[in-house]
């Protein structure tokens, strides 16, 4: 059936084994082993050492296990020769933002770039990336067009699918995960229904256009991102009032219809972001962008309120010796991006600092790579004559350490101890948000 469908298509018989994935990190990954146990599926990604891992069956992500990254129908490449007789191509790149906090998808243009190099008459290409409305018609259609001389929707065809991955999850995985599927074009639609229908058991839901699907993509993450903003004002006043905020929104959560949202940093590579790929769309179309850009503020900001209590429990804070325990953007992952830690960091450098940071789940070079200071990176605990240890991350390696263990962490009786995530018992610890 599905051989029949893509043949209308004008596809090769052999569509079905010649599927291309390329970005292999936390979300091309699960696609590619779950695709592998239908098609025959190549997986690329420009990052030669990751590749080689994978083909050893490592995954530096702790994600995939060994046997399952083992299939006859899934090779690894950074070679692009290795793909271009491929034609499903299933771009899932990162799409950041810059210095100046604006999006930044330099990544899928060069990779669509490159693709337009190697495309072929009646190829699909599905997009999985995190764009603002109108990217993938505006921008990487007339890339596409340009670069191999070929026409959208007579020559090749476009379908957009955007990630609903959560790194570390277990339960909310892939094919846990509903899955929004969209195309301007019902023959290819269907053919991105079909494809997405074998490895989704949650099932998938039609977006009636591609602008459709990538704005509702941004604005999943950006509700996350305006209550967050709300939970970290109330947290304020919370310290204002002496009360814990953890406290407050268990209680105020017995009612039904209350969302349960915590204070923090506002890290990853989803909720951190999408919201400014929103007001960028709004500013550029000169709609209002302002619950967006004060919300963003309210986050940005989280890291002043430690400063502050920092001010006013030392006298001196200059060379104060503080361990900072987790630095990834949430609890039991080793994802680095855009994590609030680093934030928090940069703010107490500047005070000059001294900053020893601890993470179960990152490797020494890779948080060197992120951080690019010389902060004293710590691989095993010990007792040290620490000021002020703060648990920024609640990774259960922490939690399972148990806060007396932590405590005896200095070896100084007035040390203070912050816990930002609530881990513990609010009259246990100096400060909590």
């Amino acid at each position: 059936m599905l051989t029949k469908k893509l043949q209308g298509l004008g596809l090769k018989k052999n569509f079905s084994k010649e599927i291309a994935i390329i970005g292999i990190g936390y979300v091309g990954l699960p696609l590619a082993r779950s695709f592998s146990n239908y098609f025959s599926v190549k997986a690329f990604d420009k990052d030669e050492r990751r590749i080689k891992e994978l083909q050893k069956g490592i995954d530096s992500n702790l994600d995939i296990k060994p046997k399952d990254l083992k299939n006859k129908n899934l090779s690894f490449t950074y070679e692009y020769d290795d793909i271009k007789n491929c034609n499903v191509y299933i771009l899932t790149l990162p799409t950041p933002i810059n210095k100046k906090r604006l999006p930044d998808i330099t990544l899928v243009e060069n990779a669509t770039k490159d693709l337009a190099k190697i495309l072929k008459k009646k190829d699909l290409i599905i997009y999985e990336s995190t764009f603002y409305p109108g990217t993938i018609e505006d921008k990487l259609i007339p890339i596409l067009e340009k670069n191999s001389k070929l026409l959208y929707n007579k020559d090749f065809f476009i379908g957009y699918s955007p990630e609903r991955i959560n790194p570390g999850e277990k339960i909310h995985t892939l094919e846990n995960v509903k899955k929004i599927i969209s195309s301007n074009n019902k023959n290819s639609l269907k053919q991105v229904k079909e494809m997405y229908q074998k490895i989704i058991k949650a099932g998938v839901y039609q977006a009636s256009s591609i602008k459709v699907a990538e704005l509702s993509k941004i604005l999943e993450n950006t509700q996350r991102f305006i209550n967050i903003a709300l939970i970290n004002e109330v947290s304020s006043l919370c310290n204002k009032m002496n009360l814990q905020t953890k406290e407050v929104i268990d209680v105020a959560s017995t009612k039904w219809n209350f969302m349960k949202f915590y204070p923090g940093f506002v890290g990853g590579h989803c909720v951190a972001v999408d919201p400014l790929y929103l007001s960028f769309k709004q500013k550029q179309i000169k709609t209002s962008s302002f619950l967006i850009t004060a919300a963003d503020k309210i986050n940005q900001n989280k890291g002043f309120e430690i400063l502050d209590k920092l001010n006013a429990s030392f006298k001196n804070l200059k060379q104060k010796k503080i361990l900072i325990l987790g630095f990834t953007f949430k609890e039991n992952c080793p994802d680095l991006r855009n994590s609030g830690t680093i934030n928090l960091m940069e703010i107490l450098c500047k005070k000059k600092i001294k900053l020893n940071i601890h993470d179960p789940f990152v490797k020494k070079e890779e948080l060197k790579k992120e951080i690019k200071k010389n902060y004293n990176i710590i691989k095993n605990l010990k007792p040290s004559n620490y000021d002020c240890i703060i648990i920024a991350v609640g990774h259960t390696f922490y939690k399972k350490m148990g806060i007396n263990k932590i405590k005896k962490l200095s070896n100084k009786k007035n040390c203070l101890l912050f816990d930002l995530k609530s881990l513990f018992k609010k009259d246990k610890v100096d400060f909590q948000l």
